[in-house]
């Protein structure tokens, strides 16, 4: 007999995930996105979001117990993601997760969206090693984190970004070069026929005096925005893959060299790079030089487990329930701007109105 089986609910903007994890073992996990039906609007619409988390979560859930050959009688506890995110989206997956507890008979935690993406790591490379340096990169968030005991310990913030995300750039700028949104996956593809050093573009608060290990994408977004409109201003074509290619490298630049300086400061030996933008194989291949010639581990988890998903917030449960953590009350409400703090994500319940 294994340990407790925890089901683990993602909503928080527009994927829809259920994954299964027993032991820090992954047994199951299934993603339906609504991205196509936001890609026309070039951005998520939060209203749609939450209409097709709706239609999705019971085929989701159903489809992740099978895979892992279980019904929910078999659940030991559920794990849902409370905050940050869409809070019409939150909602749906908290009610669905409060339903599926509640009709089990088992306990409910509530989770951190962004100890989500630190613990997908854990089920491709195991526990994470203590202390560890984290860079979390997304469409809406670029943070870099210290952490020692994910779910025991306060996470410590080194830095966070000051205005865009990592991903946001990203998409902001596809836009302006004419590629689709989602615009990270569109700018990788472009930059492989493109010239890095083509385009000279900023790298933002890496001079001496400025903050370390805080990040500014706003700048290098305009930066580019502009390099294309003085294309366009002389009837000239815009040189899409080079000026994808030159993004993508400022980005990579400013997201490594911070993570590596943080590394050396706190005397850390891993690095690990989760989140959406994990995926973008010039963030990885530059990470992996420049931690090979630091002589430091790096880990990313693969490309399934960077995007949201449910198996992260299941490995989140999985350690909490073996950790003896307490469990939320059925009331639990969500936090859309919920900081990251500790794992466990608990707000307070929403008070119910008295009668006059």
């Amino acid at each position: 007999m294994g340990g407790p089986v925890v089901l683990g609910i993602e909503s928080s903007c527009d994927e829809t995930g259920a994954g299964i994890v027993q032991d820090g073992r992954l047994l199951a996990h299934v993603v339906a996105s609504s991205m196509d039906e936001h890609a026309r609007f070039g951005g998520v619409v939060p209203e749609i979001a939450a209409r097709a988390h709706l239609e999705a979560f019971g085929p989701v859930v159903r489809e992740a117990l099978d895979r892992a050959g279980l019904r929910l009688s078999g659940v030991d506890a559920v794990a849902v993601t409370t905050g940050p995110g869409l809070s019409g989206a939150l909602q749906v997956g908290l009610a669905g997760a409060k339903s599926l507890a509640y009709a089990a008979g088992v306990p409910l935690y509530g989770v951190h969206h962004l100890a989500g993406h630190v613990a997908a790591d854990t089920l491709e490379h195991g526990p994470l090693p203590a202390p560890c340096v984290v860079l979390i990169v997304s469409g809406g968030h670029t943070s870099l984190l210290l952490v020692r005991d994910l779910v025991r310990e306060p996470i410590l913030h080194l830095g966070d970004t000051l205005d865009d995300a990592a991903g946001e750039c990203f998409d902001k700028v596809a836009r302006f070069l004419g590629l689709p949104y989602p615009g990270g996956p569109a700018i990788d593809r472009a930059a492989r026929a493109g010239d890095p050093r083509a385009v000279d573009l900023p790298r933002p608060l890496t001079r001496p005096g400025d903050d370390p290990y805080a990040f500014s994408f706003s700048g290098l977004k305009t930066a580019a925005a502009r390099w294309a409109e003085k294309h366009r201003l002389r009837g000239a074509e815009v040189p899409v893959a080079d000026g994808a290619a030159a993004l993508q490298e400022a980005v990579a630049d400013v997201l490594t060299r911070k993570a590596l300086a943080a590394c050396r400061a706190h005397d850390v030996r891993t690095l690990i790079v989760v989140g959406g933008v994990a995926a973008n194989s010039r963030v990885r291949g530059l990470a992996e030089e420049r931690c090979a010639a630091a002589g430091i581990e790096l880990r990313v988890p693969p490309m399934t487990l960077c995007t949201d998903n449910g198996a992260m917030i299941a490995a989140v449960g999985d350690l909490l329930v073996r950790s003896g953590a307490e469990p939320a009350p059925l009331e639990v409400s969500v936090d859309p701007s919920a900081p990251l703090e500790y794992a466990s994500l608990t707000p307070l319940p929403v008070p119910s109105p008295r009668a006059a």
